[in-house]
């Protein structure tokens, strides 16, 4: 049987590849959807599986399959890694991203997947913020803060609960790299927060999800669900939010995570050593 690779990112459906994807089936073909490989200029892009690469042809519409599937279509862009836009290209946190199916537990692991966490569960917490402070591994913000120090702050503070919160809020416009992370490779995500509660001595997460991003969640929720027996006992939940622009800093995101109004609490004390609100009403 055939196999193609289709999208189902946000923005792939948008363009219509759920109608690529529907007339690629009526065809006997076997679709996998993916995340999106982010050049959205060839979407909706169908990658036929070949025994030597995956052949795309992009972008295409759903009475296109004909031609797509007698490789007579004129957008055949043949491997897709191939194109200029990817080949100069050294992928980290998106190198799953339109590879795998997304929700798929196999494909993970074929592709790395949970190796990181293994080898943090194989360590002590504080072997695990040693390697992250050597990295250099800064966050992703304006402040670059370095991410070993935060988590040596939480793991040296002493408290009967601590939390992992993914701030996914991405208030910025045109900023989608949360969005397409989560759409395209949840289990990544997942990982990165059952290695950061290992080292820190948490026992639950919450992802911050902005409520505009509904593939986002419902990817999130679903993969956090197949993904329970091999975080645990780490726990993770889904919260979304109102979308307020000031809720992706962290302190009102905290907030809102606790229901209340999304705004901006005063520091000290510090979210990696005390996530109470004790000084608001």
């Amino acid at each position: 049987m055939i196999r193609a690779f289709v999208s189902a990112d946000m923005a792939s459906v948008a363009l219509g590849a759920n109608a690529v994807a529907e007339a690629l089936e009526a065809q006997g073909v076997e679709v996998i959807r993916t995340g999106s490989r982010g050049l959205f200029a060839i979407e909706p892009l169908v990658e036929i599986e070949t025994s030597e690469s995956r052949i795309g042809f992009g972008p295409v519409m759903a009475d296109d399959v004909s031609a797509i599937l007698d490789g007579s279509h004129p957008n055949r862009l043949g491997p897709v890694d191939a194109l200029s836009f990817f080949a100069r290209q050294q992928r980290f946190t998106f190198a799953r991203c339109g590879i795998t199916d997304p929700l798929s537990l196999t494909d993970y692991a074929a592709h790395g997947g949970w190796v990181g966490l293994d080898a943090a569960h194989a360590v002590s917490p504080q072997a695990v913020v040693d390697a992250v402070k050597a990295s250099g591994l800064r966050g992703r913000g304006g402040a670059g803060f370095p991410t070993g120090i935060k988590w040596q702050t939480v793991l040296d503070t002493a408290s009967d609960e601590k939390f992992i919160v993914c701030n996914a809020d991405e208030g910025d416009s045109g900023t989608f790299a949360d969005r397409m992370l989560i759409e395209g490779d949840p289990f990544c995500l997942i990982e990165g927060m059952a290695i950061a509660a290992h080292a820190v001595g948490a026992g639950h997460g919450y992802v911050y999800i902005r409520s505009e991003y509904p593939f986002a969640i419902r990817t999130m929720e679903r993969a956090i669900a197949l993904a329970v027996s091999k975080i645990a006992p780490f726990t993770l939940e889904v919260r979304v939010g109102a979308g307020a622009y000031v809720c992706g800093e962290e302190t009102a995101l905290l907030e809102s995570i606790e229901g209340k109004r999304g705004q901006v609490r005063a520091k000290p004390p510090l979210p990696a050593i005390s996530a109470c609100s004790a000084n608001r009403p």
